[in-house]
């Protein structure tokens, strides 16, 4: 009889773990409006270069004063490799591939984007100290990917 009974216990307790998985699955994507991201922005990985907002890579001043920052990730360089923003202010960088999968670090902050090719990456970040940072690739990208790096100089805002 006490076979039965811890047999019973065994599988109302996994039943019970299996509903409380399901309920905080459910009250996570429905009641918090967690989703998996959809609705990315995609791009044609081998018209990046002519494609209009990929074809003039570099730094922007918005009207409002925050920093559009717009590079490619391709074998094994960062474009453009220098990048000069003022601090203070958001900073948007805007990054993608036209050959395969990179990374987009820049060590010491927490900037930190997968860049695929045929997805448009994008991190809005402030950087508050002036100073040089090093933007690394963090995917293996081939034979160069040690190479792979490029510099951020945060100024001082005047």
């Amino acid at each position: 009889m006490k076979v039965y009974l811890y047999e019973k216990i065994w599988m109302w307790g996994s039943a019970l773990l299996i509903v409380a998985f399901l309920g905080s699955l459910l009250a996570t994507t429905f009641g918090l409006g967690i989703r998996p991201p959809s609705h990315v922005e995609t791009i044609d990985p081998k018209a990046v270069r002519t494609d209009p907002r990929f074809a003039a890579s570099g730094v922007t001043v918005r009207p409002d004063g925050s920093v559009r920052v717009v590079a490619l990730a391709q074998i094994w360089a960062f474009v453009p490799n220098e990048i000069r923003v003022p601090a203070g202010r958001p900073v948007t960088f805007r990054v993608t591939s036209p050959d395969v999968l990179h990374g987009f670090q820049i060590v010491g902050t927490n900037v930190n984007a997968m860049v695929a090719p045929g997805y448009v990456s994008q991190v809005t970040t402030t950087f508050h100290r002036p100073g040089e940072y090093l933007i690394v690739c963090n995917e293996y990208c081939g034979l160069g990917h040690h190479v792979m790096a490029g510099k951020l100089i945060v100024e001082a805002a005047p």
